[in-house]
């Protein structure tokens, strides 16, 4: 089971909402947590869960992967999408399970390969989530999607214009093709922002998580 950081409500409450990080490449679930302190003020009553990626990271032995990206072979690199898939789900599903709490209380927030993992895992799962929330990340099997959509989120992508490492192009295909299938998304481009969360991206993103959460 994947185990990370946790910041308990900052009500003191019995948790009403779950809302789980997922890291990027290389990173780990303390590389997001302390973003959890913006959304507090809208969501007292929230859990937040950042959980470590599975895998030890190749290029950052300090980091994790969620799955890797240097193989060449597409089928064995979808393979590797699906085990980290997995381990995501089965998480989500431990700690909804834990706290009494439905998917319509589960938000997911993302970053690079994170937002990649949010986003394969959410619009899978039986139970729409209320909320996913991806910044600097990409759609992966788009093309499967036609077979494999189960559930339409609400979700929000946001990325720098100038993000070298995925180009910002990746979310606004991202928002093309899930507006084909009928998802509800909505886009966001942050000027001047290379690959990292700006200020207006932020900001934006705590409206949109408070908007979705049920209270």
């Amino acid at each position: 089971m994947l185990n990370g950081p946790i910041l308990e409500p900052a009500s003191g409450k019995t948790p009403k909402q779950l809302v789980i990080f997922v890291h990027g490449y290389g990173a780990d679930g303390n590389d997001l947590i302390g973003l959890a302190s913006y959304f507090q003020n809208i969501l007292p009553d929230a859990l937040f869960l950042s959980p470590h990626a599975p895998d030890p990271c190749p290029m950052n032995p300090a980091g994790y992967q969620w799955f890797d990206f240097s193989s060449t072979d597409p089928a064995k690199l979808w393979t590797n999408i699906l085990i980290a898939g997995d381990h995501l789900n089965k998480f989500i599903d431990a700690k909804l399970s834990e706290l009494k709490l439905k998917e319509e209380s589960l938000a997911l927030i993302g970053f690079s390969q994170g937002t990649m993992m949010a986003l394969h895992v959410s619009l899978r799962r039986a139970k729409p989530m209320a909320a996913v929330l991806g910044y600097s990340g990409r759609l992966l099997g788009s093309e499967l999607l036609k077979n494999d959509l189960v559930s339409k989120p609400p979700i929000y992508l946001i990325h720098g214009d100038q993000d070298p490492v995925v180009h910002y192009q990746e979310t606004l295909t991202a928002e093309k093709i899930l507006s084909e299938h009928g998802v509800d998304i909505k886009v966001h481009i942050s000027k001047q922002t290379q690959h990292s969360i700006a200020e207006d991206g932020l900001g934006i993103g705590v409206e949109f998580l408070g908007s979705k959460l049920k209270n």
